[in-house]
């Protein structure tokens, strides 16, 4: 056994070398449990059912199989031809999540010689028009551009032999559960399907029952539960001086998150963090693609310490290592409080969520923490109070006072 092939590797599993040795070069050796659990099964031509939360590197579970499967370097596959029709397809939630899963593919894809195009809203249709036409390989797409192209004559998606639902939860919540169920019942012939999803009930678990075949369920289970693998902080605070005490914690973090109840509110608080100094940009449905692209690229990168966003905006958004959440506006229920918290505190790493507590709002907050499963002290702070510098040595529950 060569010492890439030792257990609990990328070869182990076999992953075609072309892609092992892509991976090293990004310094990824060793797969995360949920690659590790469905890569072989995939590899295989199963259809896999994998349960995994935000974070847990489900992108290269099906991404590494899919691409295998449809290289001429790896497979059988036929050798690229112009004009041909796409043989594998993954779905997204998101506009956001399709630009993450294709910056994570793409290099993938080279290694192996296969074509990758993703399409998705708030970019023009033209281009994607173009791209389909010129032949490609794989596309990633959200559902709604997706039936648009199809509508226009401009995709066939009849040669699919591979489909990726990923954050099918999420799909579900956002309402677009019959798009991805009409796009399904539009594909030609026999295909692996591979879905990806935080939780498999309500409409998730009908999917996973109509469109899987005999599927393997896999399920990482995490060590603590979400809530618990981070801090929690909550603020009262006073609505003069509620940016000042936002600004206060982003000076004292490298990456943070700031969450903004409308698209309104988000425009305004950026504009006053920078007021303060804080190096804030905003992400939300109204501003163009390629304003939140860059955005969350600088973000991503650590050229940008601080994104402010709304629910909608931040849904799918996959990037490390994020000190801090911060509810500007508290969440509407506790769900929004996971999925917003769930940004830090990944992969093993520590995290920290505060929330902001104007007077009125202090019983809803005490109601979400009671659906979570929390009981912290709402304390009242000032944003020249010395604490704000290091919030997670500061024990809540043994000091309310300065």
């Amino acid at each position: 056994m060569t010492n890439l092939e030792r257990p609990g590797s990328f070869a182990a599993l076999k992953v075609a070398p072309p892609l092992v040795a892509t991976l090293e070069q990004q310094g990824i050796i060793r797969p995360f449990p949920i690659q590790a659990l469905t890569i072989a099964d995939a590899l295989a031509g199963r259809d896999v059912c994998g349960k995994a939360k935000t974070g847990s590197g489900k992108t290269l579970a099906f991404g590494l199989p899919m691409l295998q499967r449809l290289s001429p370097l790896t497979s059988k596959a036929a050798a690229p031809s112009a004009h041909r029709a796409p043989r594998g397809l993954v779905l997204v939630p998101t506009r956001e999540l399709a630009a993450q899963v294709a910056d994570v593919l793409t290099p993938l894809a080279k290694a192996t010689d296969v074509d990758l195009t993703a399409c998705y809203g708030g970019t023009p249709m033209d281009s994607q028009v173009a791209a389909m036409h010129a032949g490609t390989d794989v596309v990633i797409a959200t559902p709604g551009r997706l039936i648009d192209l199809r509508q226009r004559g401009a995709v066939d998606l009849s040669h699919i032999e591979v489909v990726v639902i990923d954050e099918a939860d999420r799909m579900a919540d956002m309402g677009f559960m019959p798009q991805v169920e009409w796009l399904l019942r539009h594909l030609g012939g026999a295909h692996q399907t591979m879905l990806f999803s935080a939780t498999l009930d309500g409409d998730v678990d009908r999917l996973v029952h109509h469109e899987l075949t005999d599927p393997v369920r896999h399920e990482v289970i995490s060590e603590q539960p979400t809530v618990t693998a981070m801090a929690h902080r909550f603020l009262q605070v006073h609505q003069m001086d509620k940016v000042k005490v936002v600004a206060s914690i982003c000076r004292h973090s490298r990456r943070a998150i700031v969450f903004a109840r409308t698209k309104r509110g988000a425009d305004r608080l950026t504009d006053a963090l920078r007021k303060e100094g804080v190096d804030a940009r905003a992400i939300h449905g109204d501003l163009r693609q390629q304003v939140r692209e860059r955005a969350l690229h600088s973000f991503a990168s650590g050229r940008l310490p601080v994104l402010v966003a709304t629910d909608v905006a931040a849904r799918g958004l996959d990037v490390e290592s994020i000190d801090v959440v911060i509810h500007y506006d508290p969440p509407g229920d506790h769900k929004a409080y996971l999925h917003r918290s769930g940004r830090t505190a990944r992969a093993g790493r520590e995290g920290m969520v505060v929330t902001l507590v104007l007077w009125n709002e202090q019983l809803e907050v005490e109601r979400i923490q009671k659906r979570v499963g929390l009981s912290s002290p709402v304390v009242e702070m000032f944003s020249n109070d010395p604490r704000l510098a290091d919030l997670r040595s500061w024990d809540p529950a043994r000091s309310s006072v300065a």
